[in-house]
Protein backbone atom coordinates (compact mmCIF):
# COMPACT_ATOMS: atom_id res chain seq x y z
CA UNK A 1 0.00 0.00 0.00
CA UNK A 2 3.05 2.28 0.85
CA UNK A 3 4.50 1.45 -2.29
CA UNK A 4 1.50 2.17 -4.29
CA UNK A 5 1.14 5.78 -2.67
CA UNK A 6 4.55 6.15 -3.15
CA UNK A 7 4.70 5.46 -6.67
CA UNK A 8 1.83 7.46 -7.03
CA UNK A 9 2.88 10.60 -5.59
CA UNK A 10 6.14 10.26 -7.68
CA UNK A 11 4.33 10.18 -10.80
CA UNK A 12 2.66 13.01 -10.01
CA UNK A 13 6.08 15.06 -9.51
CA UNK A 14 7.06 13.61 -12.64
CA UNK A 15 3.97 15.06 -14.08
CA UNK A 16 4.68 18.25 -12.81
CA UNK A 17 7.86 18.58 -13.52
CA UNK A 18 7.48 17.77 -16.79
CA UNK A 19 4.65 20.72 -16.98
CA UNK A 20 7.02 22.92 -15.43
CA UNK A 21 9.82 22.51 -18.22
CA UNK A 22 7.18 22.62 -20.51
CA UNK A 23 5.96 26.00 -19.82
CA UNK A 24 9.76 27.31 -18.78
CA UNK A 25 10.69 26.00 -22.66
CA UNK A 26 7.21 27.74 -23.73
CA UNK A 27 8.09 31.21 -21.78
CA UNK A 28 12.07 31.39 -22.04
CA UNK A 29 13.49 34.29 -24.36
CA UNK A 30 13.70 33.37 -27.64
CA UNK A 31 17.24 33.11 -28.97
CA UNK A 32 18.15 36.28 -31.75
CA UNK A 33 19.04 33.74 -34.40
CA UNK A 34 15.78 32.10 -34.41
CA UNK A 35 13.67 35.61 -33.94
CA UNK A 36 16.58 36.72 -37.10
CA UNK A 37 15.31 34.07 -39.25
CA UNK A 38 11.65 33.87 -38.60
CA UNK A 39 10.33 37.38 -38.72
CA UNK A 40 13.18 39.78 -40.01
CA UNK A 41 14.99 37.89 -42.96
CA UNK A 42 11.99 36.77 -44.82
CA UNK A 43 10.26 40.60 -45.05
CA UNK A 44 13.84 41.17 -46.11
CA UNK A 45 14.51 38.75 -48.67
CA UNK A 46 10.90 39.93 -49.76
CA UNK A 47 11.94 43.07 -50.56
CA UNK A 48 15.09 42.93 -52.13
CA UNK A 49 13.26 40.19 -54.66
CA UNK A 50 11.31 42.96 -55.81
CA UNK A 51 13.83 45.55 -55.75
CA UNK A 52 15.64 43.29 -57.76
CA UNK A 53 12.44 41.97 -60.34
CA UNK A 54 11.70 45.58 -60.41
CA UNK A 55 15.25 46.88 -61.36
CA UNK A 56 15.33 43.71 -64.28
CA UNK A 57 12.30 45.57 -65.63
CA UNK A 58 14.37 48.47 -66.59
CA UNK A 59 17.46 47.37 -67.15
CA UNK A 60 16.09 44.66 -69.91
CA UNK A 61 13.99 47.15 -71.42
CA UNK A 62 10.52 44.90 -70.84
CA UNK A 63 8.99 49.02 -69.85
CA UNK A 64 11.52 50.73 -71.24
CA UNK A 65 9.31 54.38 -71.37
CA UNK A 66 10.44 55.83 -67.53
CA UNK A 67 6.95 57.93 -67.31
CA UNK A 68 5.61 54.40 -66.72
CA UNK A 69 8.22 52.94 -64.74
CA UNK A 70 10.27 54.82 -62.95
CA UNK A 71 13.59 53.39 -61.98
CA UNK A 72 14.09 52.13 -57.85
CA UNK A 73 17.54 55.08 -58.13
CA UNK A 74 14.83 57.67 -59.26
CA UNK A 75 12.22 57.29 -56.71
CA UNK A 76 15.26 56.96 -54.15
CA UNK A 77 16.17 59.82 -55.40
CA UNK A 78 12.50 61.33 -54.64
CA UNK A 79 12.70 60.48 -51.25
CA UNK A 80 15.83 61.45 -50.93
CA UNK A 81 15.14 65.13 -51.97
CA UNK A 82 11.73 64.91 -50.38
CA UNK A 83 13.75 64.32 -46.66
CA UNK A 84 16.91 67.03 -47.56
CA UNK A 85 13.60 69.82 -47.75
CA UNK A 86 12.27 68.58 -44.59
CA UNK A 87 8.97 67.30 -46.03
CA UNK A 88 8.85 64.03 -46.03
CA UNK A 89 7.89 63.49 -42.50
CA UNK A 90 5.46 65.92 -42.93
CA UNK A 91 3.49 64.05 -45.33
CA UNK A 92 3.44 61.55 -43.39
CA UNK A 93 2.14 62.83 -40.07
CA UNK A 94 -0.41 65.22 -41.85
CA UNK A 95 -2.37 61.46 -43.02
CA UNK A 96 -1.36 59.51 -39.81
CA UNK A 97 -2.27 62.12 -37.20
CA UNK A 98 -5.93 62.72 -39.30
CA UNK A 99 -5.86 59.11 -39.41
CA UNK A 100 -5.68 58.01 -36.40
CA UNK A 101 -7.31 60.69 -34.74
CA UNK A 102 -10.46 59.55 -36.70
CA UNK A 103 -10.27 56.44 -35.87
CA UNK A 104 -10.30 57.12 -32.36
CA UNK A 105 -13.65 58.98 -33.25
CA UNK A 106 -14.62 55.79 -34.94
CA UNK A 107 -13.41 53.86 -32.04
CA UNK A 108 -15.94 55.56 -29.78
CA UNK A 109 -18.74 55.65 -31.68
CA UNK A 110 -18.53 52.53 -33.09
CA UNK A 111 -18.13 50.36 -29.99
CA UNK A 112 -21.53 51.15 -28.46
CA UNK A 113 -23.32 51.48 -31.37
CA UNK A 114 -22.68 47.64 -31.90
CA UNK A 115 -22.94 46.86 -28.20
CA UNK A 116 -27.04 48.14 -29.17
CA UNK A 117 -27.06 46.35 -32.05
CA UNK A 118 -26.33 43.09 -30.77
CA UNK A 119 -28.21 43.34 -27.48
CA UNK A 120 -31.06 44.65 -28.66
CA UNK A 121 -33.34 43.01 -30.92
CA UNK A 122 -35.26 45.78 -32.30
CA UNK A 123 -32.36 47.75 -33.24
CA UNK A 124 -30.83 45.01 -35.13
CA UNK A 125 -34.40 44.55 -37.14
CA UNK A 126 -33.80 48.45 -37.58
CA UNK A 127 -30.49 49.01 -38.51
CA UNK A 128 -28.13 45.89 -38.70
CA UNK A 129 -28.63 46.10 -42.64
CA UNK A 130 -28.18 49.53 -42.36
CA UNK A 131 -24.32 49.14 -41.27
CA UNK A 132 -24.18 45.93 -43.60
CA UNK A 133 -24.95 48.12 -46.37
CA UNK A 134 -22.64 50.94 -45.38
CA UNK A 135 -20.22 49.17 -44.33
CA UNK A 136 -20.12 47.88 -48.32
CA UNK A 137 -20.56 51.34 -49.42
CA UNK A 138 -16.97 52.83 -51.26
CA UNK A 139 -15.48 55.40 -49.02
CA UNK A 140 -14.83 57.78 -51.75
CA UNK A 141 -18.78 57.63 -52.73
CA UNK A 142 -18.88 59.98 -49.25
CA UNK A 143 -16.19 62.60 -50.31
CA UNK A 144 -18.52 64.88 -52.95
CA UNK A 145 -21.34 65.09 -49.79
CA UNK A 146 -18.67 65.62 -47.07
CA UNK A 147 -17.55 68.78 -49.05
CA UNK A 148 -20.75 70.23 -49.74
CA UNK A 149 -21.80 69.46 -46.34
CA UNK A 150 -18.82 71.22 -44.47
CA UNK A 151 -16.46 72.38 -47.14
CA UNK A 152 -12.72 71.69 -47.38
CA UNK A 153 -11.32 71.46 -43.48
CA UNK A 154 -10.44 68.58 -41.28
CA UNK A 155 -13.84 67.53 -40.53
CA UNK A 156 -14.68 67.02 -43.71
CA UNK A 157 -11.79 64.55 -43.27
CA UNK A 158 -13.44 63.13 -40.20
CA UNK A 159 -16.72 62.73 -41.67
CA UNK A 160 -15.51 60.73 -44.23
CA UNK A 161 -13.41 58.45 -41.75
CA UNK A 162 -16.41 57.72 -39.82
CA UNK A 163 -19.01 57.24 -42.49
CA UNK A 164 -16.54 54.34 -43.87
CA UNK A 165 -14.80 53.09 -40.50
CA UNK A 166 -17.87 53.01 -38.15
CA UNK A 167 -20.11 50.33 -39.62
CA UNK A 168 -17.31 48.16 -40.05
CA UNK A 169 -16.24 47.85 -36.14
CA UNK A 170 -19.47 47.57 -35.14
CA UNK A 171 -20.82 45.12 -37.45
CA UNK A 172 -16.97 43.29 -36.15
CA UNK A 173 -18.29 44.06 -32.54
CA UNK A 174 -21.64 42.47 -33.40
CA UNK A 175 -19.71 39.25 -34.82
CA UNK A 176 -17.52 38.58 -32.01
CA UNK A 177 -20.56 38.93 -29.83
CA UNK A 178 -22.80 36.56 -31.48
CA UNK A 179 -19.91 34.05 -31.16
CA UNK A 180 -19.86 34.32 -26.84
CA UNK A 181 -21.21 30.91 -25.68
CA UNK A 182 -24.50 31.60 -24.17
CA UNK A 183 -23.65 29.95 -20.59
CA UNK A 184 -21.08 32.86 -20.13
CA UNK A 185 -23.77 35.15 -20.16
CA UNK A 186 -25.86 33.13 -17.87
CA UNK A 187 -23.50 32.63 -15.60
CA UNK A 188 -22.75 36.03 -15.41
CA UNK A 189 -26.33 36.71 -14.87
CA UNK A 190 -26.36 34.65 -12.08
CA UNK A 191 -23.38 36.78 -10.69
CA UNK A 192 -25.49 39.87 -11.29
CA UNK A 193 -23.24 41.00 -14.02
CA UNK A 194 -26.71 42.45 -16.22
CA UNK A 195 -26.99 45.45 -18.33
CA UNK A 196 -23.74 47.99 -18.76
CA UNK A 197 -21.71 45.98 -15.74
CA UNK A 198 -22.38 42.77 -17.86
CA UNK A 199 -21.67 44.12 -21.03
CA UNK A 200 -18.35 45.30 -19.61
CA UNK A 201 -17.18 42.64 -17.57
CA UNK A 202 -18.59 39.41 -19.40
CA UNK A 203 -19.95 40.53 -23.49
CA UNK A 204 -16.89 42.69 -24.43
CA UNK A 205 -14.04 40.41 -22.74
CA UNK A 206 -15.43 37.24 -24.47
CA UNK A 207 -16.61 38.94 -27.65
CA UNK A 208 -12.24 40.46 -27.94
CA UNK A 209 -11.78 38.18 -30.56
CA UNK A 210 -14.52 39.17 -33.27
CA UNK A 211 -14.27 42.94 -32.06
CA UNK A 212 -10.34 43.13 -32.98
CA UNK A 213 -11.11 41.85 -36.23
CA UNK A 214 -13.40 44.61 -36.77
CA UNK A 215 -10.71 46.95 -35.05
CA UNK A 216 -8.17 45.75 -37.87
CA UNK A 217 -10.97 46.40 -40.27
CA UNK A 218 -12.28 49.43 -39.11
CA UNK A 219 -8.36 51.05 -39.33
CA UNK A 220 -7.95 49.43 -43.12
CA UNK A 221 -11.35 51.76 -43.66
CA UNK A 222 -10.04 54.84 -42.11
CA UNK A 223 -7.40 54.73 -43.48
CA UNK A 224 -8.53 54.15 -47.27
CA UNK A 225 -11.33 56.78 -46.67
CA UNK A 226 -8.82 59.42 -45.78
CA UNK A 227 -6.47 58.73 -48.66
CA UNK A 228 -9.48 58.96 -50.73
CA UNK A 229 -10.65 62.12 -49.21
CA UNK A 230 -7.27 63.59 -49.61
CA UNK A 231 -6.98 62.63 -53.42
CA UNK A 232 -10.39 64.54 -54.16
CA UNK A 233 -10.43 66.99 -51.76
CA UNK A 234 -6.98 68.96 -51.96
CA UNK A 235 -6.38 72.31 -50.42
CA UNK A 236 -3.61 74.64 -49.57
CA UNK A 237 -5.31 74.99 -46.24
CA UNK A 238 -5.48 71.16 -45.32
CA UNK A 239 -1.71 70.84 -45.91
CA UNK A 240 -0.37 68.18 -48.31
CA UNK A 241 -0.83 64.44 -46.66
CA UNK A 242 -0.25 61.26 -48.40
CA UNK A 243 -3.11 61.46 -50.76
CA UNK A 244 -2.31 64.89 -51.59
CA UNK A 245 1.32 63.99 -52.66
CA UNK A 246 -0.20 61.15 -54.49
CA UNK A 247 -2.77 63.60 -56.54
CA UNK A 248 0.46 66.39 -57.12
CA UNK A 249 2.37 63.49 -58.69
CA UNK A 250 -0.37 62.84 -60.74
CA UNK A 251 -0.90 66.27 -61.70
CA UNK A 252 2.89 66.64 -62.39
CA UNK A 253 3.61 63.53 -64.22
CA UNK A 254 5.87 62.47 -61.96
CA UNK A 255 6.12 58.85 -61.39
CA UNK A 256 8.60 59.11 -58.99
CA UNK A 257 6.38 61.15 -56.60
CA UNK A 258 3.36 58.80 -57.25
CA UNK A 259 5.49 55.73 -56.22
CA UNK A 260 6.97 57.83 -53.86
CA UNK A 261 3.36 58.18 -52.27
CA UNK A 262 2.41 54.59 -52.78
CA UNK A 263 4.75 53.34 -51.14
CA UNK A 264 4.56 55.78 -47.85
CA UNK A 265 0.87 54.59 -47.94
CA UNK A 266 1.69 50.77 -47.76
CA UNK A 267 4.98 51.44 -45.41
CA UNK A 268 2.17 53.25 -42.77
CA UNK A 269 -0.41 51.07 -43.20
CA UNK A 270 1.89 47.99 -42.44
CA UNK A 271 3.89 49.70 -39.59
CA UNK A 272 0.40 50.20 -37.94
CA UNK A 273 -0.45 46.76 -38.30
CA UNK A 274 3.00 45.62 -36.77
CA UNK A 275 2.95 48.35 -33.96
CA UNK A 276 -0.46 48.21 -32.91
CA UNK A 277 -2.70 45.31 -33.88
CA UNK A 278 -0.16 42.54 -34.06
CA UNK A 279 0.29 42.61 -31.02
CA UNK A 280 -2.81 43.21 -29.65
CA UNK A 281 -3.82 39.79 -31.45
CA UNK A 282 -1.26 37.99 -29.92
CA UNK A 283 -1.90 39.12 -26.37
CA UNK A 284 -6.12 38.15 -26.74
CA UNK A 285 -4.78 34.68 -29.05
CA UNK A 286 -2.51 34.14 -25.92
CA UNK A 287 -4.44 35.15 -23.10
CA UNK A 288 -6.81 31.92 -24.16
CA UNK A 289 -4.85 29.26 -24.80
CA UNK A 290 -5.01 29.90 -28.67
CA UNK A 291 -1.21 30.97 -29.06
CA UNK A 292 1.57 29.31 -27.23
CA UNK A 293 4.45 31.86 -26.77
CA UNK A 294 7.95 30.59 -28.33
Amino acid sequence: MASTETKTVTDTGSVEAGLDALETSATGRTPFRQTFTSKILPPVVATVVVLVAWQALITFKVVDDPTKLPSPAEVGDEFKRAWLEGRLLDYIWTSVSRGLLGFLFSLAIGTPLGLLVARVKFVRAAIGPVLSGLQSLPSVAWVPPAVLWLGLNNSMMYAVILLGAVPSIANGLVSGIDQVPPLYLRAGRTMGATGVKGALHIVLPASLPGYLAGLKQGWAFSWRSLMAAEIIASSPDLGIGLGALLENGRNASSMPMIFEAILLILFVGIAIDLLIFSPLERRVLRSRGLLVKS
